[in-house]
């Protein structure tokens, strides 16, 4: 089980009542609790809290998803979907965990996890 994320660890944030539209790229982790519609791409973390609401395309590393998303997910790591998230679209992860209450239409494939570069030491 990975470990709880600290606040500390988010470097970004978009709040409840905040809106964005566009193309948003990142490194390390970022948590939206707002409305966001566009395209979302990073090889880490994305956290989407219960007041999030996301009309996207994603392409992240881990999506961990609580609130609604309309769009399709390609995760190279992961995917959890944490009550009481809505999923309209398609997703395509190696690993994906679903809580009870979770309402999910689309299809699922599961992609095999590419391999993680060797580690230095």
């Amino acid at each position: 089980m990975p470990t709880p994320l600290e606040k500390s660890d988010i470097k970004a944030f978009l709040g409840p009542g905040s809106q964005f539209e566009g193309k948003l790229a990142f490194t390390e982790i970022v948590r939206l609790d707002g409305l966001f519609r566009g395209e979302i791409s990073s090889k880490d973390t994305l956290i989407v809290g219960q007041t999030g609401e996301l009309q996207a395309e994603i392409k992240v590393g881990t999506l961990i998803l609580s609130g609604k998303l309309k769009g399709n997910v390609t995760a190279a790591a992961r995917v959890e979907l944490r009550a009481p998230a809505e999923v309209e679209g398609n997703i395509a992860t190696p690993l994906l965990t679903v809580e009870e209450g979770v309402i999910f239409n689309g299809s699922l494939e599961m992609v095999k996890n590419s391999p993680e570069p060797a580690k230095k030491g």
